[in-house]
């Protein structure tokens, strides 16, 4: 047994560490093959503005922002799991910092510099607005509920 406050470096997972990975793993597979329907739904044209990834990425932004104040503030008693299971794997498997790369990368080589850069800054202002107004909104209707006496 490692003494408190020890990190291990290197080894095995422990069975704890393992359930933490598989989460994540499951998580990330079920959020980047939703990720990736979506954009079989919904393509980009070669040349297009990838409206699919910025709102892929916002949506995923305010489902975090949502998603922390719950499993931080209003329910802290949440499973162990959830956050690994919803945040880092599904959240993180459904937004994608490579593809709005790639994506900016297509439009500037495209001959659209100004759209790439347009779509650098806008997917920024999206995502952090996203995440701040989801959580700001999360925070305003626990305190509503909890006012109201029903549990949030």
């Amino acid at each position: 047994m490692r003494p408190p406050g020890r990190r291990r470096v290197g080894g095995t997972l422990t069975r704890d560490e393992g359930k933490v990975v598989a989460a994540v793993a499951a998580g990330g597979a079920m959020g980047a093959v939703s990720r990736y329907a979506l954009s079989l739904g919904w393509p980009t044209a070669p040349d297009g503005f990838p409206w699919t990834t910025l709102v892929v990425n916002a949506a995923g932004c305010a489902a975090i922002g949502v998603l922390m104040v719950l499993v931080t503030e209003v329910r802290q008693e949440t499973h162990p799991l959830v956050r690994p299971f919803l945040g880092t794997g599904f959240l993180g498997g459904f937004t994608t910092f490579s593809t709005y790369a790639v994506d900016i990368e297509r439009l500037v080589r495209g001959g659209h510099p100004r759209t790439g850069l347009a779509y650098l800054a806008l997917t920024l202002i999206a995502a952090l607005a996203a995440v701040w107004g989801a959580a700001w909104t999360t925070r305003r209707v626990a305190a509503r509920r909890t006012a109201a006496g029903s549990r949030p």
